[in-house]
């Protein structure tokens, strides 16, 4: 499937948005990859080649999103899609997690997707393109040590299905990805909290939940489609990538 789209993804450095960046230039995007850690996503869009670029973003200041998203309009001559991905964890009970722990997070994980939906608006109001946003089946109900997380991914859901409403008269689409336990450097940090709360194996309790880890290539393929003109009659939904982690009730 083709993918001829100018995009713009946030988090883009390493795991899942580099993923997705990745597919999509391979498919024949336009993609500039944005993160906290400029020089990684500079080289990582080196790495990727042809129209790839790179740059430094935090997604917590309003003005480096405004930055981001007119760099790339500068550079491809417009915007197509926007993927908020960024995001950090925090595997903590909430009694031990911190005032700053939750400020951070949300600042990261919600506020970030707000405005990455509030001010790509212009420019996709003029492509007719679409906005992709990482939730997460933590955004679904609750789970132990991730109660902020689990907070911030159902606002993402949220915020996702309102702004479709809103900006469908504009031709713009919002959808949200939701992957369960994917084989990424976030999981990866999750494993010791999790097995000193359980005292059980991650690997064991991934395996009984879902089956196995997912890949970060499997989630860019729900992005490729979303993003695609496949998915034009695709908006305010949020697309469960688990392997039925959440269909069980055991």
């Amino acid at each position: 499937m083709e993918l001829e789209k100018r995009t713009l993804v946030t988090g883009a450095a390493r795991g899942l948005g580099l993923a997705i960046a990745k597919l999509f230039a391979e498919r024949g995007a336009r993609v500039a990859l944005a993160d906290i850690e400029g020089g990684a996503a500079e080289r990582a869009a080196r790495e990727i080649g042809g129209k790839a670029i790179g740059m430094r973003c935090d997604v917590t200041k309003p003005d480096d999103v405004k930055k981001a998203i007119a760099e790339t309009v500068r550079a491809f001559g417009g915007l197509d899609v926007m993927v908020n991905n960024a995001g950090i964890e925090i595997g903590k009970p909430i009694p031990e997690t911190t005032d700053e722990d939750f400020a951070r997070l949300m600042a990261i994980n919600v506020n970030g997707v707000f405005y990455g939906i509030k001010y790509a608006v212009p420019a996709l109001a003029e492509s007719k393109g679409n906005i992709i946003n990482m939730a997460s089946c933590a955004g679904l109900a609750g789970v132990p040590l991730l109660g902020a997380y689990c907070a911030s991914k159902a606002a993402v859901i949220r915020l996702t299905q309102t702004a479709a409403i809103e900006l469908r008269p504009a031709g713009i689409r919002v959808n949200a990805i939701c992957p369960s336990f994917i084989k990424t450097e976030m999981v990866d940090r999750l494993v010791k909290p999790f097995e000193a709360a359980t005292g059980a194996n991650f690997a064991d309790l991934t395996a009984q939940a879902q089956g196995r880890l997912g890949t970060p290539e499997e989630v860019a393929e729900m992005a490729a489609f979303l993003a695609s003109d496949a998915a034009s009659f695709v908006t305010g939904s949020y697309y469960i990538l688990d392997n039925a982690l959440t269909a069980s009730t055991l």
